[in-house]
């Protein structure tokens, strides 16, 4: 591909080898291609899909260009070996006689069990929800995940030895304590689902949720699954639909609500319009600061920026408006960015159906924490060495509980490197 260096190489968390695989497709050698991208990647499928792809946006090609459609390409490669047979389940040829405990299904915790159980490890991941996969299986819209795809890798890691305690929450139905008596390594990654909340008048009103509650009872309608027990039923249909947050989870609240068949949606972000070009000051290759459409935004609905939403007015005892106004950044005298209300341009959007979806602030592991006597950081995130080592013994952290939320992809790469940590610490103990 003569692009010298392979800066897509380096912006991908996984560090994929992007030109190899690139190289072998182009040369029609699609199962080593496979092979080649399964050496950094547990689960092309997931992030060949759901991954903004930021080894696109450091493309060569993209300082003038349309970069290589990499992301097609690994999806591709990932089901046509599915429908090949080329995957396959790995176990191992020997036994450690070592058990882990993985607290946590989401991508980091699979990546992590996979990698230590082909070492060899006997490893037990405990799930709080009933079904395995994380945000990755009630936080994904089926439209852009089938939750299929998260099955048949379930399928593969029992196969490989992996066992799943679901329906169990760590800290309540069994102790972390117990687990760190009975397992020689535990690992946490309970992810960082704990939502970010809008304050203001009127928030207690019926009608107003939180997107990751909408998205997760959609996800079980879906797949057929019941509903948690005193759940408050969520539904777009008929509705009209304000979603507050302009990232990818108010998107995909926007995908779920035209299926539904919303009578209308609007989706408000408190920041300005992105450029649809990156700026002098965000230069090629660092990720682009720019206005991103996604197919949810193709199907319809109205985006909103610079809005500000001040009140939730009510009407026969629920969500019927939102009081809003425009703002605009300002630079203060230290040189600090804050918005300030632009005069004058107060407004009032119908709603009977409010999404927030304003992204999250950190772990929901506190009594975990508490009972290990673990370290935390702010926003409830544990404190955890670049190995993801705690302050306690034999007892990792990593994915989203450490750094917040994430990418996918981030969470695979951690999974990944802290079962390599723990790895070397069960084989160094039995040294």
């Amino acid at each position: 591909m003569n692009c010298s260096i392979p800066f897509c190489h380096h912006a991908c968390p996984l560090h994929n080898l992007i030109p190899d695989w690139n190289s072998l497709v182009e040369h029609d050698s699609w199962e080593t291609a496979l092979a080649r991208l399964h050496q950094t990647n547990n689960f092309p499928e997931f992030t060949g899909r759901v991954c903004p792809a930021p080894c696109e946006a450091s493309c060569v090609l993209a300082i003038n260009d349309q970069p290589v459609a990499i992301k097609e390409v690994e999806r591709s490669l990932i089901d046509r070996g599915f429908e090949e047979g080329w995957v396959a389940p790995q176990p191992p040829a020997a036994r450690s006689g070592r058990r882990v405990a993985i607290v946590g299904s989401g991508p980091a915790g699979l990546a992590a069990a996979q990698q230590l159980a082909r070492s060899g490890h006997a490893v037990v991941v405990y799930e709080q929800a009933d079904r395995p996969g994380g945000l990755l299986r009630y936080g994904i819209p089926d439209y852009k995940l089938p939750k299929d795809l998260i099955d048949r890798r379930i399928t593969q890691l029992e196969a490989e030895g992996v066992i799943f305690r679901c329906g169990v929450e760590v800290g309540r139905d069994v102790a972390a304590t117990e687990l760190q008596a009975t397992f020689d390594a535990v690992g946490l990654a309970p992810g960082a689902r704990r939502p970010r909340d809008l304050p203001i008048l009127g928030r207690e009103l019926p009608g107003i949720h939180f997107a990751m509650d909408y998205l997760e009872q959609q996800n079980r309608r879906q797949a057929g699954i019941p509903q948690l027990p005193g759940t408050i039923p969520i539904s777009a249909a008929g509705r009209h639909v304000v979603i507050l947050g302009g990232g990818d989870t108010g998107a995909d609240c926007l995908g779920n609500a035209h299926r539904e068949g919303c009578a209308s949606v609007n989706q408000l972000e408190l920041l300005p319009r992105p450029p649809l070009h990156r700026a002098a000051d965000n230069p090629w290759p660092e990720w682009p600061v720019i206005l991103r459409t996604s197919p949810a935004h193709e199907e319809g609905g109205r985006r909103g920026f610079s809005v500000e939403t001040v009140a939730f007015t009510p009407q026969a005892g629920r969500v019927s408006a939102l009081q809003v106004r425009q703002v605009r950044p300002v630079t203060d005298q230290t040189g600090r960015r804050t918005l300030e209300p632009v005069p004058d341009t107060g407004t009032t959007i119908s709603a009977d159906l409010v999404l927030l979806a304003l992204g999250f602030t950190g772990a929901e592991a506190g009594h975990v924490v508490a009972e290990l006597g673990l370290e935390e950081l702010p926003g409830g995130r544990i404190r955890a060495a670049a190995d993801g080592q705690t302050n306690v013994p034999r007892v990792f952290a990593f994915g989203d509980a450490v750094r917040g939320a994430s990418l996918v992809v981030q969470a695979i790469a951690d999974g990944r490197s802290t079962a390599a940590a723990i790895g070397a610490l069960l084989e160094a103990s039995a040294g």
